[in-house]
């Protein structure tokens, strides 16, 4: 049985607002409208897709499964009407999703941002933060949003180019001395991690088991900009990266170590669908320069 794709939008709506009312009023329809689509949606799909749950409705096992596919395919849909055979950054009106963590905003997001201005001044950004999910869908994610920004080494397999260069540091409270750790100190005193995504190229935590040091989380947050707040005052050490610990951390020092954690380089990553894109051609050239301005510190 074949479906009318115009039941795409009413099946999405449908399956966020988990109300034939709700949907009606978000999509400025009537409810018999609405009513009848699902009626429609319920047949092709031989499922009730909503059912009674006390007061309201709540979405059957096959709806939960469907309400992240009809996402995209609208946001797929939408890409395909908004494509033009030329892009044109002056005039263009259009909206890029741009993946990337907390600690990136500050920095690169803000370079970014007024080059976008500067060159398009009706194009807008939206961020999206990054969370460990986002790392192990990686792909999948990719097909709804624009661009993500993540270190070399997490993904493999998906277009890149390479934005700036970072490393990985330490950070103690300010107000509580020695700023130099030795490896009893790092063994001992409690830590807080970034999300620890479950990669053997994830080079902090790698670093530091080779010399021998298991570090004792007792914070682990997916917030890099929240690690110096619970780092300061306290006998906690952070582990988040130098630019922004340099830039925004206060109330905490970068610790002296006897050896380095590790690098990093920061990555802009795409769907294959995206490469011969127009717009996303002038993104990326727009996000390797913001790179290459932060890389000289001109951020």
């Amino acid at each position: 049985m074949s479906l009318d794709l115009n039941l795409l939008v009413p099946l999405d709506a449908l399956l966020r607002e988990r109300s034939v009312t709700r949907a009606a009023h978000r999509l400025g329809l009537s409810q018999p409208t609405l009513s009848a689509a699902l009626a429609r949606l319920r047949r092709h799909y031989g499922d009730e897709l909503l059912v009674r749950a006390g007061g309201g409705y709540e979405l059957t096992p096959l709806a939960e499964r469907l309400v992240e596919h009809t996402g995209q395919a609208l946001s797929w849909a939408d890409r395909v009407l908004r494509t033009r055979p030329d892009f044109d950054p002056a005039s263009a009106r259009r909206e890029f999703t741009v993946v990337m963590a907390d600690c990136q905003l500050p920095t690169f997001g803000r370079v970014l941002a007024d080059l976008v201005r500067t060159a398009a001044p009706n194009v807008r950004l939206r961020f999206q933060h990054s969370t460990e999910h986002v790392v192990r869908q990686a792909l999948d994610h990719l097909r709804s949003v624009d661009v993500l920004v993540l270190p070399q080494g997490l993904l493999s397999h998906i277009p890149s180019l390479d934005l700036y260069k970072d490393r990985w540091v330490c950070v103690v409270s300010a107000d509580r001395a020695p700023a130099a750790l030795d490896r009893e100190q790092l063994t001992g005193r409690p830590w807080v991690l970034p999300y620890r995504h479950p990669s053997p190229v994830f080079s902090p935590l790698n670093r530091l088991q080779a010399e021998g040091i298991e570090p004792r989380a007792e914070i682990v947050t997916e917030n890099f900009l929240a690690i110096p707040h619970l780092v300061a005052g306290t006998d906690r050490i952070g582990l988040m990266p130098e630019r922004v610990a340099s830039s925004s951390a206060r109330g905490v020092v970068i610790a002296q170590l006897d050896f380095e954690i590790g690098h990093l380089v920061e990555s802009l990553w795409w769907h294959q669908l995206h490469e011969r894109d127009l717009a996303h051609i002038w993104l990326r050239r727009i996000a390797a320069q913001a790179g290459q301005l932060v890389e000289n510190g001109s951020s």
